[in-house]
């Protein structure tokens, strides 16, 4: 594992669940595997889990951490090739990852999507810049079309609460928002379960569909109550049109999840990334209720992220 961006960078992905667990069960049994090396976690947007799980599982590994708010605390950064930095950006990107180059053995990066250029977020306009321009391993934090940290997180989290010989039934459940929100948690979780024994569909109101490239051949059932049924894992996320991208289409059916919405289930155990929008996109019942596992869940960020780490450690080790 060179670098982490998606499910594609992981050889084995039960492999990868089982270390992961192992992890967790003795999260300090690797604390000097990282000695002598440095991350830098660059955030270009807010975080709270993926701040804070990243820094202990790089701590549990021994790496030294940096952690640079860079959407606050660095120069204006300029992205585009060739312009003319007459304006108010003050350093280009390639510039800054060089110099990351020098100080850091890792470079963990969050960036969003702007969701105001479809083409800018479905091509990764940031994160392949630190993928052209960096000369160390580069680990997504969550980019404009994928959450792959998250998505390793929520396939340990249904491998611990599955014990039955059949597939689980794990659905994603489209939510309602107050504003447009990117795709990439559910372009991930999407990813990632079509590499799990799983049975998996999406659910969402008409207007919502995901990106296909993403989807592929995923059942995409446009009746949340027909989807449900039977369900063993419901995953909660919200995100916007792509096809008329960042657009809200009018949703006239209420689609957040109840408890009563929940008994036609199999006692489904219920997941959302957070932050979460209370009594808007999940009920307080449901999160704080029997079926939640929502904060486990958050708990499994930092075995994803450790286990990542672990692992392009060992990579930089062999290539010595």
């Amino acid at each position: 594992m060179k670098n982490f961006t998606a499910v594609s960078d992981i050889e084995n992905l039960q492999e990868t669940i089982k270390k992961a667990l192992q992890i967790k069960a003795d999260p300090l049994a690797d604390s000097q595997k990282g000695k002598g090396k440095t991350i830098g976690l660059v955030f270009l947007n807010s975080s709270l889990r993926t701040r804070l799980s990243s820094q202990i599982a790089a701590q549990n590994l021994g790496l030294n951490v940096l952690v640079l708010n860079a959407a606050q605390e660095a120069w204006n950064l300029e992205y585009a090739d060739g312009t003319v930095m007459d304006g108010n950006t003050v350093e280009h990107i390639k510039d800054a990852i060089e110099v990351l180059n020098q100080y850091c053995d890792i470079i963990a990066v969050r960036c969003f999507a702007g969701m105001k250029n479809k083409e800018d977020d479905v091509n990764e306009s940031i994160l392949s810049q630190f993928q052209k321009h960096a000369k160390v391993p580069v680990v997504s934090l969550e980019s404009a079309t994928r959450h792959p940290l998250q998505s390793l997180a929520d396939c340990i989290t249904i491998t611990e609460n599955w014990k039955s010989d059949k597939k689980p039934k794990v659905v994603l459940t489209w939510a309602p928002h107050i504003k447009p929100i990117a795709h990439a948690v559910g372009n991930s979780f999407t990813e990632w379960m079509q590499q799990m024994d799983v049975d998996f569909v999406i659910t969402n109101p008409e207007g919502y569909d995901l990106d296909k490239k993403f989807t592929k051949d995923t059942p995409v059932i446009h009746d949340q109550e027909e989807a449900l049924k039977d369900a063993d894992f419901i995953y909660v996320k919200n995100w916007s049109s792509f096809d008329d991208y960042a657009a809200m289409p009018e949703v006239k059916e209420n689609w957040m999840l109840t408890n009563e919405k929940l008994a036609a289930t199999n006692n489904g155990k219920v997941m959302h990334c957070l932050p979460v929008r209370r009594n808007l996109e999940l009920s307080d019942e449901v999160m704080d209720g029997k079926h939640s596992i929502i904060y486990q869940q958050a708990k499994n960020r930092i075995f994803s992220a450790q286990v990542v780490f672990s692992e392009i450690l060992d990579e930089i080790e062999s290539g010595k």
